[in-house]
């Protein structure tokens, strides 16, 4: 499904979506998903999602590390590594999504990739959701370092950005300091893990929910902003 996210117009309740996630987070990427379908079943497929950024390694170091070195010190081994992200493998497939883990070679620093998604969105709100998307592939279907600045220009010249002036603001450091406040502000807000998905600014749901859970908790929004 090509999903453009924009205001919808026919709704009668227009809500507000706010994804806190880490791109590089599988289990980010099947939220992803997952909404999509509970927001499809509600038609509401013009919705803007919020992306917010949350760091799983606020001290990965600006390079990164080796793929191994980082699965083996959070897992403890291959082996446990390989249980984990069989999971989250079968997970990924019932959601159309073919993890290719074995294609990473380096687990980067996401910081410029959240300061990308944030300056596009916040000047083309419904050019987010695709560009979130071009990442997650990028990372997890096609093994590429969502940490190289080169790369995430390639991703935003797909989305209309200048290459020139998208280079010049990654090289900087605007917005750096916005990415790491929001992610203490999530952690201030009780966020451990993500992804945690806020409606209205007044529910939290956290985790990769299924479909069923992330349309009750769109519908009891749309209620709530349901003039009576």
């Amino acid at each position: 499904m090509n999903w453009q996210f924009g205001q919808n117009e026919s709704s009668s309740a227009p809500i507000r979506i706010e994804a806190i996630v880490d791109t590089i987070c599988p289990w980010c990427y099947i939220g992803k998903k997952r909404l999509e379908k509970a927001l499809s079943r509600e038609k509401l497929d013009n919705m803007i999602v919020h992306w917010r950024p949350f760091l799983l390694n606020p001290d990965m170091p600006s390079g990164g590390i080796d793929r191994k070195l980082y699965l083996s010190a959070k897992f403890g081994g291959a082996d446990s590594a390989a249980r984990v992200y069989k999971a989250i493998e079968d997970a990924g497939a019932a959601v159309g999504i073919p993890f290719r883990f074995d294609e990473i070679k380096v687990t980067p620093d996401s910081t410029d990739s959240h300061r990308l998604i944030h300056k596009v969105s916040a000047e083309r709100p419904a050019v987010g959701n695709d560009l979130v998307e071009d990442i997650f592939v990028a990372y997890f279907l096609e093994g590429l370092d969502i940490g190289d600045l080169d790369l995430l220009a390639d991703i935003a010249v797909r989305h209309g950005e200048d290459r020139n002036e998208i280079m010049e603001y990654l090289a900087g450091d605007m917005d750096r300091e916005f990415v790491g406040q929001e992610n203490r502000v999530a952690h201030q807000m009780g966020v451990t893990g993500v992804p945690c998905f806020l409606f209205n600014s007044r529910h939290a749901l956290s985790g990769a929910q299924e479909p069923d859970i992330l349309q009750r908790m769109i519908r009891l929004a749309r209620q709530e902003e349901t003039p009576i």
